[in-house]
């Protein structure tokens, strides 16, 4: 019994072969699996059959470039907390995460309801963007923080090299 309750939580979970592979994709989201098969010494079908079952599982969701915002003119960078009147969560959750601004949108506990980063032009854009919350039904407040500097904006994940 334990045999399969142990294989049951190994195949919920990438082992450290798994954590390997998807770390040298971190670094280069464009590398072969020849590439890959030779920086860990396997061979190029279990670099395949590897990836082939993480992104059946979900643990890779897609592949992405990573792109700098200010070489496309998104200079500024806000943090929004948003309040929610009622229990109308859901609703506002949609709204929100619809717009085209938003680059995260999280449901937080505390003296907010929604957590939201977004990336703008200008100040102009921004204060467009804010109205254009505060129009949405059931939205009660926002709060609004500018981003001065990037301390960390690490997407690719570093938690897997720990």
């Amino acid at each position: 019994m334990n045999i399969i309750r142990e294989r049951c939580v190994a195949d919920m979970y990438p082992d450290e072969l798994d954590l390997k592979i998807l770390s040298f994709l971190q670094e280069d989201g464009r590398a072969s699996y020849r590439e890959i098969s030779k920086k860990l010494n396997i061979s190029v079908g279990t670099v395949h059959n590897r990836l082939k079952k993480l992104k059946k599982k979900g643990v890779i969701k897609g592949f992405i470039p990573v792109i700098d915002p200010k070489k496309l003119g998104y200079e500024l960078t806000a943090l929004i907390m948003i309040k929610v009147s009622g229990k109308h969560y859901e609703e506002v959750e949609k709204a929100v995460s619809s717009l085209s601004n938003v680059l995260l949108a999280y449901m937080i506990t505390g003296d907010y309801d929604i957590s939201v980063l977004a990336r703008f032009r200008d100040q102009n854009e921004l204060n467009k963007f804010i109205r254009r919350l505060l129009s949405i039904e059931h939205v009660k407040s926002t709060t609004t923080s500018i981003v001065l500097s990037v301390l960390k904006e690490d997407f690719a994940g570093s938690f897997l090299t720990r």
